[in-house]
């Protein structure tokens, strides 16, 4: 996979894209043939026990892009740029997405508009990829006072899609639609030659992108609308641990299979 053909799918072909955040999670979404993996700052929630994405940085990002990179050594893989780095300073900004692709992403993704048009110019001009967000963008939380749908008044309609607009012609080879209303969502869509891909954005995105954790079912305190379980993952291995843990206690493990004797 590569950009070219990424952007080639448009309109043919449905974009498959899923988060990643370890070497187990990695080597499953390459196996699985997903087009794109996601080092998403959403790892904050998913992994490290942060309440929002706001906290993570780019030293944890760098550790689980490396881990994810090496459970997917063949794959697409964009990294998301952590809150604060990227806007305060071109030069840092840069540096910053530049490090991203030295330590294995073949893109960076950056949430927000046109604000952030010629940052996003300047990069590409050095051989950086970016892939553009819209919609819901978690770093903006405390500006958004909420996780809130977006596109439902006019004048949240009419910035989508001019931000939408500007930034493909700010050179984004695609961009993330998060939690928009559907409508919207596909006039944008149509609008645009790039591709959109969707989370909570409706049926007509040219791609999806879902977490991991929530796919196989390993937030069972979190299963927002517009995602979907396909296998209850945590309950598999609570009952897991749970028989391991009464084995263990009724000395049944380890078993005459389990141990080593001498002259073996």
């Amino acid at each position: 996979m590569n950009i070219n053909k990424i952007m080639k799918m448009k309109g043919k072909e449905k974009i498959v894209m899923v988060t990643a955040y370890d070497t187990p999670s990695a080597k499953i979404a390459e196996k699985a043939g997903v087009d794109i993996i996601l080092v998403g700052d959403s790892l904050g929630n998913n992994v490290l026990g942060y309440s929002d994405t706001m906290p993570v940085t780019m030293q944890e990002m760098l550790i689980h892009l490396r881990a994810v990179r090496r459970g997917a050594p063949n794959s697409f893989i964009v990294a998301d740029m952590p809150f604060l780095s990227y806007g305060h300073s071109e030069e840092e900004s840069i540096k910053n997405a530049g490090i991203f692709l030295k330590n294995g992403a073949n893109a960076v993704k950056l949430e927000g508009g046109k604000v952030f048009g010629n940052l996003i110019k300047k990069m590409i001009s050095i051989g950086i990829p970016v892939m553009g967000h819209l919609g819901l963008t978690p770093q903006s939380l405390n500006v958004f006072g909420g996780y809130k749908v977006q596109g439902k008044t006019k004048a949240s309609r009419e910035y989508l899609i001019n931000n939408a607009i500007e930034l493909e012609k700010s050179g984004v080879f695609s961009l993330v639609l998060e939690m928009v209303i559907e409508e919207v969502a596909k006039e944008i869509t149509e609008k645009l030659s790039i591709p959109t891909i969707g989370i909570g954005a409706g049926r007509f995105c040219d791609g999806q992108v879902l977490v991991f954790h929530d796919i196989v079912g390993l937030n069972p305190e979190f299963q927002p609308k517009f995602s979907k379980k396909y296998v209850d993952s945590f309950n598999m291995m609570l009952n897991a641990l749970e028989k391991y843990k009464q084995e263990v206690k009724n000395e049944v493990f380890p078993s005459e299979h389990n141990i080593f004797r001498g002259g073996e």
